[in-house]
């Protein structure tokens, strides 16, 4: 009886594989691309009999997962064989005992070459250990530069484990969501591929924060009959008009993502009700001159505009200059006569198929594709992909940091002295401007001519203005400078030049270093070295010897004293050996605390462990916020994050395998929170938010700052509270006071 029941799972199993197969043969053949269907179907049984016996965490046959990869290769991307059988055979080298020589031999050079890049770049992007992240990142996108098919599969890739991240521990669940909201989304989203990009974001903060997902996605529905009533009012008029201009066309509403509504609430820090554009409408019309469909797009831009009052600023002109990531539309947002302000996107069929489905999917690899100005843009963003990493980083954690910056879509155009054309992230200064047209001319601004008026290297540039770099030949980077660009060029650039700044400091540093020692009758050597570090507290060698070389810091008796063992009690805090008794046994449990944590469980933060536990000053957590842990090896310490913080981000990019997840028991501990309130400056109102604070909460004030403008103030309050509940319950009390405009929890 147990084995026919073992024989009926294994056929089903069976059954539920050739399913999956068929409905990838199925969609393929569907597609314009040659049918080479022998191949796929080939590549199909190698990785099936490759992955034989092996399940995924979630118990359903491994082979599943490279079928699903290869579906969204084939479905949603739009990819041809050579992709589709890369993704079927993608796991198939780092998993087996197939080689490289057997894929090639089988399949051709093509796909074991994608298969290859992938092996690289395998379990995800993000190793093991800290030091080998970034380099793994670099070889994706060293890869990339070569064959952009490589990182079209490893997006697809992710894009399922996304979808089946449930079967996963809650710290990894963290560490994948963390890493594809910080690379993959982006990622996907400079290839153009907007609707996984919009997958990958809303599946990370379902995973991250599932409580405040599910809160607007209900928050979302309730409203649903008011959309469609603003919509049901609003198209009519436009339908009646596109039809008179013969125009073949379709109308549609769209509503903003879980994750763009959250983001927008976090940005403008307003609630769910106080977002006006959740609503979006969208004209995509079939061009009755193909070789016109920009000007068609104007055409129903002022039709709409004789209908509807447009916002003077809101119009966005995406069709004669395409983002980088190839989208094309013409936005516009109008009063409607229910006095609801209404973004409309006009574009033509082609530019939302290319919005849809991804301009990567038509970029190089169809057949009788023109190159167009999309391609070149794509070529210019992996060249200045490829152009960063071919500078030598020491430091290539800082890499990612250096690259995400590129890949934000946000963008606005600028113009040189000529007239030419500069396309730069929306925030980006003067001194971005300078590097994107030359290193030498970045390296040696002083500061800008823009719109012919003198403006510092700081200066923030706005869509539209004419730029004029101004130099000096003994200008020199200066490493504040990271802080006044955007770009991930221009960081780069002055990160190469501090480097080398640096080398020149550390090695005079270090001829000075050898010149005082042997000027004292002390060795130069590693041990002396170390206990000056150790003394001036400096992180590593480098600082120090950067230090020296710069006069920072100057060298005397004091350190001869030292160094010759000549010291009174006041070194003691220095040398390890001698601490006190109260500070090793203080350092020996935090350790063991350390060591105690298990990895794979929710960590309970409670009121005796959290004296063990620090607060991540960066997003100040308390009690009822989502949060993470965070175990810093070098100082032996769990630091507690909010999950939505951007450092935890970073660091579930970075170091995901140090990440924990907590949740809160704390019930007596206060924490200290930060309040802002705006309101209008009249006479009283201070002592009506004191009243509030004292008759109603009761409530500690740690701080309060106030300042007062042209009849508007603005403060900001720090209080001590158990949790989040209290924090709110006073922002609702304070927003009762007539004056008061604003009031919101400050991270």
């Amino acid at each position: 009886m147990e084995e026919k029941m073992g024989m009926n799972q294994e056929e089903l199993e069976e059954k539920m594989i050739y399913d999956a197969f068929r409905k990838l043969l199925d969609t393929y053949l569907a597609s314009n691309h040659r049918k080479k269907t022998d191949v796929i179907t080939r590549a199909f049984q190698f990785a099936k009999q490759a992955h034989k016996n092996v399940r995924r965490l979630s118990g359903e046959p491994y082979i599943m997962h490279p079928l699903a990869v290869a579906q969204i290769i084939c479905e949603e991307i739009g990819m041809g064989s050579t992709s589709i059988c890369a993704a079927l055979l993608h796991d198939v080298e780092e998993d087996t005992d197939y080689t490289y020589d057997d894929i090639r031999n089988l399949f051709g050079e093509k796909v074991a070459n994608i298969v290859e890049g992938l092996t690289k770049i395998s379990g995800g992007i993000f190793g093991d250990r800290a030091s080998l992240q970034a380099e793994t990142f670099k070889k994706l996108l060293l890869t990339m530069s070569d064959d952009i098919r490589v990182v079209l599969v490893k997006i697809a890739d992710r894009l399922h484990n996304m979808r089946t991240l449930s079967s996963m521990a809650p710290n990894k669940q963290y560490k994948i969501a963390g890493e594809t909201l910080y690379i993959y989304a982006p990622l996907a989203d400079r290839l153009g591929l907007n609707k996984i990009k919009t997958e990958l974001e809303n599946l990370s903060f379902k995973y991250e924060l599932p409580d405040v997902y599910n809160s607007i996605l209900e928050k979302i529905k309730a409203t649903q009959s008011e959309r469609d009533t603003i919509f049901g009012d609003f198209t009519p008029p436009i339908r009646e008009a596109l039809d008179k201009m013969g125009v073949e066309y379709e109308i549609t509403s769209r509503v903003k993502t879980p994750y763009s509504i959250w983001r927008k609430m976090q940005d403008k820090k307003v609630s769910f009700e106080e977002i006006y554009d959740l609503l979006a409408i969208r004209i995509v019309f079939k061009p009755l001159h193909p070789e016109d469909e920009i000007g068609e797009c104007f055409k129903i831009y002022v039709l709409l505009t004789q209908l509807y009052k447009p916002h003077p600023e809101r119009t966005r002109d995406w069709v004669n200059h395409p983002k980088t990531n190839g989208y094309q539309a013409l936005h516009v947002t109008l009063m409607s006569n229910q006095g609801n302000w209404v973004e409309v996107q006009i574009r033509s069929q082609m530019m939302d198929e290319k919005d849809e489905n991804g301009v990567a999917a038509h970029w190089k690899y169809k057949k009788n594709l023109v190159s167009d100005e999309t391609d070149d843009k794509i070529d210019e963003w992996v060249h200045t992909i490829k152009e960063i990493l071919d500078d030598p980083q020491p430091n290539t954690l800082d890499l990612l940091d250096t690259i995400k910056l590129n890949l934000f879509a946000k963008e606005m155009i600028v113009f040189t002295p000529k007239g030419e054309i500069k396309t730069l992230p929306v925030g980006a200064t003067a001194l971005d401007f300078a590097f994107s047209i030359h290193t030498m001319l970045g390296t040696h601004c002083i500061g800008a001519k823009v719109n012919h008026s003198l403006k510092p290297l700081t200066y923030k540039l706005e869509g539209g203005d004419q730029v004029e770099i101004m130099t000096s030949k003994t200008q020199q980077v200066k490493h504040e400078w990271l802080d006044y660009v955007t770009t991930a060029k221009a960081k780069s650039k002055i990160q190469a030049c501090l480097r080398k700044m640096n080398r020149e400091l550390q090695h005079e540093g270090n001829k000075k270093l050898q010149v005082f020692l042997e000027h004292k009758d002390l060795e130069f050597n590693s041990t002396n070295t170390e206990k000056l570090r150790r003394m001036h507290h400096f992180h590593t060698r480098e600082e120090m010897m950067m230090a020296i070389g710069s006069n920072t810091l100057t060298l005397g008796d004091v350190d001869v004293n030292f160094l010759k063992g000549k010291h009174g009690s006041k070194w003691k805090k220095f040398l390890p050996f001698t601490s006190t008794k109260e500070e090793v046994f203080e350092t020996e449990l935090n350790i063991d605390f350390i060591n105690s944590l298990d990895h794979k469980k929710v960590f309970i933060i409670n009121d005796h462990n959290i004296r063990q536990c620090t607060m991540a000053t960066c997003c100040n957590p308390i009690p009822g916020d989502d949060v993470l842990g965070y175990i810093d090896d070098r100082n032996n310490s769990l630091f507690v994050h909010k999950r939505d913080c951007g450092t935890a981000t970073k660091l579930k990019s970075k170091f995901g395998n140090n990440i924990i997840a907590a949740r809160w028991d704390v019930h007596e501990t206060l924490f200290n929170a930060q309040i802002a309130i705006k309101g209008i400056d009249e006479e009283g109102i201070l002592l009506k938010i004191a009243d509030i604070l004292y008759s109603q909460h009761h409530t500690n004030v740690t701080a309060l700052n106030i300042e007062g403008k042209n009849g508007v103030f603005e403060a900001k309050l720090g209080v001590m509270v158990h949790n989040v509940n209290e924090v709110t319950a006073i922002c609702q009390s304070l927003k009762k006071i007539k004056l008061i405009v604003k009031v919101y929890r400050l991270d």
